[in-house]
């Protein structure tokens, strides 16, 4: 989902302490709806679509998904924080839905809890995914969910203030160039990059092409790349290559900056496609640049096709038939386009650009991607992200170096994750 990334890694966070407060009624009326179901030839389907009504085409599908499994489907939707924890209190309760879509990063959160059924388990078969996008997906060596499609970042370019300023968007190949690129623009007298480096888990998303683009890894916040990616940011402040309003920014308001044309890049994602087509700017888009040279590593969005547990081990013949109906080729290529998404496999990536040629930069941006959970740190994510987006907006904001920033931060996220 690309709008929900602000609300994804508060989600995981928060889980926890939200179920000690959610109202066992505001979830029991789901599930008793489910076991109605399950006596009908009906499976419960939930997902985080609330955007789509009966005459979606989403909807259309997961509807025609059921028929062809033998089955009616109650389709309900949710905003991503209360599926969370709706699904984990069902799951506690054993009611839970027979098919759940979430945002990636509550994976790890539902696999901890104990409530999903692996692939494994379930006959599906995911050989075909990219490993990297499936890994979002996976904790302890198994795999909980199949990925509809990710959406991520890259760099938006403006070509007139490009043109204007003389810089060539092929030569920027690694941060030197790009800011030097930057360094020409402010010559030029105009607006260097705009991005989000709000604090919350937008920021943190935003971060991490950086951070891992410096060769940093999420178990060593203070490491002297992560120090180096940290000081790129604040650099470019100082010398007005970026403007002071990143520290507030979120995504959409950093789009809106970069969407006045006065700026010549804009870290933004594939979600934006729509509005940058519409703007009536000279845009295009490259890859975000790793510290030296190639695209760096990017986070994910997106979400996964899941099964919960199930007292009736039977109900999985038709969810395991559904999973394999939303996420085959024909059916992600659409979903995928609906949604904004590059697809999980090469074979529907491929069809994509050759729907639409402009796709191919993200394409090479989700093979290069990473999940914000993957590297086996499940639930530790948010842990270290909190203290994280804390760094980087104390040394955005001048009260702390990037080096003593990132050092306080790793110093909260291990004993965090202790």
């Amino acid at each position: 989902m690309t709008l929900s990334l602000g609300r994804c890694g508060r989600v995981v966070g928060l889980v926890v302490g939200v179920l000690c407060v959610v109202g066992i009624t505001a979830c029991g009326d789901g599930a008793a709806e489910k076991d109605e179901a399950g006596t009908g030839g009906e499976v419960a389907v939930w997902d985080p679509y609330p955007q789509f009504d009966a005459s979606a085409d989403w909807t259309k599908l997961v509807e025609r998904c059921g028929s062809e499994a033998g089955v009616s489907v109650e389709r309900t939707a949710y905003d991503t924080t209360d599926l969370t924890n709706k699904a984990l209190l069902a799951g506690q309760q054993g009611n839970s839905p027979d098919v759940l879509v979430v945002d990636n990063p509550v994976v790890s959160t539902l696999a901890e809890a104990g409530v999903l059924a692996t692939t494994e388990e379930l006959g599906i078969d995911t050989s075909g995914i990219q490993p990297n996008l499936l890994a979002a997906g996976q904790q302890g060596g198994r795999t909980y969910g199949v990925p509809i499609g990710a959406n991520t970042l890259a760099l938006f370019y403006n070509k007139k203030i490009l043109d204007a300023a003389g810089v060539d968007v092929g030569s920027v190949k690694d941060w030197a160039s790009l800011t030097a690129a930057l360094a020409q623009v402010k010559a030029a007298g105009k607006k260097g990059i705009t991005f989000s480096a709000i604090g919350t888990e937008e920021g943190s998303f935003q971060f991490l092409p950086w951070f891992w683009g410096s060769g940093a890894n999420l178990t060593t916040l203070d490491s002297a790349e992560a120090v180096s990616a940290l000081t790129l940011w604040t650099d470019w402040l100082a010398k007005g290559y970026a403007p002071n309003s990143v520290i507030n920014n979120t995504q959409t308001t950093s789009w809106q900056e970069f969407a006045t044309g006065e700026y010549a890049f804009g870290e933004n994602g594939t979600w934006q496609l729509a509005n940058a087509r519409a703007s009536g700017l000279e845009w295009g888009v490259i890859p975000i640049p790793a510290k030296s040279g190639g695209p760096a590593p990017v986070p994910t969005g997106g979400e996964f096709v899941t099964v919960p547990v199930q007292k009736d081990t039977a109900r999985y013949a038709a969810s395991q038939k559904i999973v394999a109906c939303l996420t085959s080729a024909d059916n992600a290529f659409t979903t995928d386009s609906t949604l904004s998404y590059i697809a999980a496999t090469t074979a529907v990536q491929d069809k994509q650009v050759a729907a639409d040629a402009d796709l191919m930069v993200w394409v090479e941006a989700v093979k290069a991607a990473k999940g914000r959970t993957s590297d086996d740190l499940g639930t530790k994510y948010p842990r270290i992200s909190e203290p994280m987006w804390g760094a980087f907006q104390a040394a955005l904001s001048g009260s702390k170096s990037p080096k003593a920033a990132l050092d306080a931060a790793q110093a909260a996220a291990s004993a965090a994750t202790a």
